[in-house]
Formats: C-alpha cells, sequence, structure tokens
C-alpha cells in the first residue's frame, strides 16, 4: 500500500511536535533523571515511546509510515546535536547548565532540593570518590548528564585557586 504525501506531511509534522514536546518533558525532569534511569523510569520510557507512537503516525500503520516518523526523529535528532555543537545559548536551552551541590565544604541545600537530590545520594557520590566527608570538598557539581564530579580540597593547588570565580560561586 502506498502512502500519499500529504499522509507523508501529516506524519512529519506529527512526529517533531511529538519529538519537540518529549524533549521539553525530559527537560523539565531534571538532570538526575536523564543521569540515572531506574527501572522506574525505564518503564515510563518504555510506555511513553508506545503510546507517543500512534500519535506519530495517525491510522497509518504502513512501513512507509514507520520509516518517515524513525527518518524525522534521527533528522530532528541529528540537527539538534549539531545545533547544540555550535551554539552556545541553544545547547545550554537544551541541556542546561551544571549545578554546585557543595562549595567548599558546605552543602548548598537549595541547589539539591532544586534538582531532586537526596542528601543520601549525595553522600553515596562522595563514596564513590573516595570522600568520607562533606568537610573534605572543594566543589561537587551536579553534571549535565546527571554525574555527580567531586573535587577534594587536596584536588586544587593553593596556586590554581581562581579566588574571583569562588566568590562568584559563593553567591550563587
Amino acid at each position: 500500500m502506498l502512502t500519499s504525501w500529504h499522509t507523508v506531511l501529516e506524519i512529519m509534522a506529527r512526529t517533531s511536535a511529538i519529538y519537540l514536546l518529549v524533549l521539553l518533558a525530559i527537560r523539565l525532569t531534571g538532570k538526575r533523571e536523564v543521569g540515572q534511569m531506574t527501572p522506574f523510569d525505564l518503564t515510563l520510557l518504555l510506555l511513553l515511546s508506545n503510546s507517543v507512537q500512534n500519535a506519530m503516525t495517525g491510522s497509518d500503520t504502513s512501513l512507509v509510515g514507520g520509516l518517515v516518523a524513525a527518518g524525522v526523529l534521527l533528522g530532528l535528532n541529528y540537527v539538534f546535536a549539531e545545533l547544540s555543537g555550535v551554539n552556545r545559548r541553544f545547547r545550554k536551552t537544551i541541556e542546561g547548565t551544571p549545578t554546585i551541590l557543595i562549595h567548599g565544604g558546605q552543602v548548598i541545600e537549595v541547589h539539591l532540593a532544586r534538582e531532586h537530590v537526596s542528601m543520601d545520594e549525595l553522600m553515596r557520590a562522595l563514596r564513590e570518590h573516595g570522600v568520607p566527608c562533606i568537610e573534605d570538598v572543594a566543589l561537587a557539581v551536579l553534571e549535565v548528564d546527571g554525574a555527580i564530579s567531586v573535587l577534594k580540597h587536596d584536588d586544587v593547588p593553593d596556586t590554581v585557586k581562581p579566588q574571583k570565580r569562588m566568590k562568584f560561586l559563593c553567591r550563587h
């Protein structure tokens, strides 16, 4: 069964709209959701993909309809990746920015709450980095991919500590 051009364009428009909506939803759920998939997150992702499939192709269940939808998804993903690589503002909008969780041995509770990171998760990350206590941490950052980077005070030599940057970080 051949698919008409009207149907192909409709599938392309539907798929683009769903892609943007899902991208926005994932971006709004926060960095921890993207960086660490739990069984709940995987189940949600699988069910979400199954539920939006019909919205993308509509009543067209043909091979061509599926190939058009897949092609549009791959194309949009490629375009967004290219734009993210070239344009810093676009990349920040799509990926977000890193969030400081610990600075100078002090936990920034507001940032933990905003990023939905529990103290248990933070302490687990410190243990993974071989840091026994919060006071030993110069900087802990929740990266855009959901990973937590940790720098101990010993890792930052006194000669290279950027004092102006540290003052800026204290205010935020």
